[in-house]
């Protein structure tokens, strides 16, 4: 069987998940090129996951003309993946693009019209859409053991991201909405085939109006209530407020029963030490005492059943399942746009409005 030949640009923290999932399925997936401007990076990320055989490159643009791939995987800052999947595309490869798609709809847009032109694939790289928790709460509500959904709420938050693409609206796009709301507004929108009809929300609005990280240009707490169009309501919130490591919630209220989901923090294994763990979950500030160490966390995160999939799909030649194509990075990005203007503007937005 012919195996996919991937070349990887950016390898820093978006690259070390995804390169998990490659060095799972190695007779499926070839990594043929690894690209970062810190050669020392390239090496480690390559000697961690045991890739061989690969090309170093330190610019992107030469990357993509010279290595000889099918799929271009981009890890890299929000505000270049705009760039780096246009030319990209114009090569004719696939991609796979970190979320958010972009850092305005009007690049997405671009993205996925040169996509739809070219006859290539966008694959979105979402990973709630294949945590086996989630996977699993779907399959109990296509059962119909708990009757429709009625209501949801979901959130993803930690104590703030400390890396310096994210401390400006002109390299992400936004706050805590953009960087960490951005899942339950993907698992939604997937939910319900990106069939939305009004929302309302409020930010804290960035800098000064910060709860906490004032010197950060976009919000550090959002929320928004939605209305979808068959009906069912939604809160989703996002925070860079939160100690004690990430949180990936859902509660999902039925008409005979109810589900809650807890990614980070439900697990078998708990241990308590003196000195303190090397580690134990994503953004846990401190390992003393007792703790729940995560157990496969980007397995359970479902950062390596996205890769598989987006590598299948890619030696198929099709696109990926509803919320991991690049028209529904663009959907999501739309949904945040509008939550900002609701929040900046103080009004409830309708879809059509």
């Amino acid at each position: 069987m012919r195996r996919l030949r991937v070349l990887i640009i950016g390898a820093a923290f978006s690259a070390d998940l995804h390169s998990d999932g490659y060095s799972r399925i190695g007779d499926l997936a070839e990594i043929v090129g690894i690209c970062d401007r810190d050669g020392k990076r390239i090496d480690r990320l390559a000697e961690r996951y045991g890739f061989q055989g690969y090309t170093p490159y330190t610019d992107f643009e030469t990357a993509i003309a010279q290595c000889e791939c099918d799929l271009v995987d981009i890890c890299m800052p929000n505000f270049l993946h705009h760039a780096v999947a246009l030319k990209a595309i114009e090569r004719g490869r696939d991609i796979i693009c970190e979320k958010p798609l972009a850092t305005t709809v009007e690049d997405a847009a671009e993205m996925v019209e040169m996509a739809d032109r070219k006859g290539v694939h966008i694959y979105y790289a979402e990973d709630w859409l294949f945590a086996p928790a989630f996977r699993k709460a779907q399959e109990i509500l296509k059962s119909g053991k708990v009757g429709k959904p009625l209501y949801i709420r979901a959130r993803e938050s930690h104590s703030g991201s400390h890396s310096p693409f994210a401390q400006k609206l002109c390299y992400c796009g936004g706050g805590c909405m953009v960087h960490l709301g951005v899942h339950p507004i993907s698992f939604m929108l997937a939910m319900k085939e990106n069939n939305w009809e009004e929302l309302s929300a409020m930010t804290s609005g960035g800098g000064n109006g910060n709860l906490l990280h004032r010197e950060m240009e976009g919000e550090d707490w959002a929320g928004v209530f939605m209305r979808f169009t068959d009906g069912t309501y939604a809160t989703l919130e996002a925070n860079y407020v939160t100690a004690g490591g990430m949180e990936d919630v859902m509660d999902i209220y039925c008409e005979q029963g109810c589900i809650h989901v807890d990614l980070s923090f439900s697990g078998p294994l708990k241990v308590f030490s003196v000195p303190g763990l090397d580690y134990t979950v994503e953004k846990a500030e401190i390992t003393t005492g007792w703790s729940t160490p995560s157990v496969d966390e980007k397995y359970n995160l479902g950062y390596c059943g996205e890769i598989k999939h987006f590598v299948e799909c890619a030696l198929e030649n099709r696109e990926a399942q509803t919320g991991l194509r690049g028209r529904d990075g663009l959907e999501v990005l739309k949904v945040i746009a509008a939550i900002y203007r609701s929040a900046r503007e103080k009004k409830h937005i309708t879809k059509e409005g």
